[in-house]
């Protein structure tokens, strides 16, 4: 059966979809959340402390602070981009709790739109983890970096869509590789996390600036320090359309992967 491309439906079912994911990371809390911050605090100790010494400010701050700020996004990404590719293909594909799902009136975009609810709240989890070890290093310079935690789930849904695409066209696991070498490794390079963009060559610059993690770490970053971004309606509008069209795109996709 051919399915036709068509606006996603949104419905309360979905939220069944995301207490199911929420009752199964429940019982893997500890290793997930050591998962995800692990590498942003070694990051942090190794750059942020030791580098940070000889760079000393940067962006009118610490390079501690620019460096922890820029990983609050980070680390949401590459969260919620695992999330959207391994976890959604072995329910989808490996374990087939997909197949049993549709056997209830959970529909396949209701299960789309529960993984994306729950990639934003796993955005949210990462970064007010993140952002607490950041406060234990003292990276964080006002209590306005609390905002980065509901950005956070902007954040999520932003990235989870785009995953969740490559997930619905992927023959298996090492395909991912292509997104995580092609996609997400220049956007954590390029993106500001550990430099401003404004180093870059001028048409390297014109490409990062339409980049979804460029907008979020604009948008948290001045948070971390007690400012209100200056761009943050831009940097919004960024990352909803991201995150539109990257649910879009996911639904059908995973429509046509799941109805033969």
């Amino acid at each position: 059966m051919k399915t036709k491309i068509s606006i996603p439906r949104f419905h309360k079912l979905a939220l069944a979809i995301w207490a199911r994911n929420f009752r199964v990371w429940r019982r893997l809390m500890g290793p997930m959340l050591m998962l995800h911050i692990g590498e942003p605090m070694i990051y942090l100790v190794g750059l942020g402390l030791g580098l940070g010494l000889f760079i000393g400010e940067m962006g009118e701050m610490s390079y501690l602070t620019f460096l922890a700020s820029g990983f609050i996004a980070s680390s949401t990404m590459m969260a919620v981009s695992m999330e959207g590719m391994y976890s959604v293909y072995t329910r989808m594909v490996t374990q087939q709790t997909y197949a049993g799902i549709m056997n209830t009136p959970v529909k396949i975009d209701d299960i789309v739109l529960g993984e994306n609810i729950w990639c934003g709240t796993k955005g949210v989890l990462t970064s007010g983890a993140i952002l607490l070890v950041a406060a234990i290093f003292g990276a964080v310079e006002s209590p306005m970096s609390l905002i980065a935690i509901p950005i956070g789930f902007l954040v999520g849904i932003t990235f989870a869509g785009l995953a969740m695409s490559i997930s619905a066209i992927s023959p298996g696991y090492e395909f991912f590789n292509y997104y995580f070498t092609l996609v997400i490794t220049p956007m954590f390079m390029l993106s500001g996390v550990f430099f401003p963009i404004s180093t870059l060559p001028e048409w390297l610059q014109s490409f990062v600036v339409i980049l979804p993690l460029f907008h979020a770490v604009e948008l948290i970053r001045p948070f971390v320090v007690g400012e209100i971004p200056q761009g943050w309606i831009l940097n919004i509008s960024v990352l909803l359309f991201y995150a539109a069209i990257g649910h879009f795109i996911a639904v059908n996709l995973i429509r046509r992967r799941l109805i033969i």
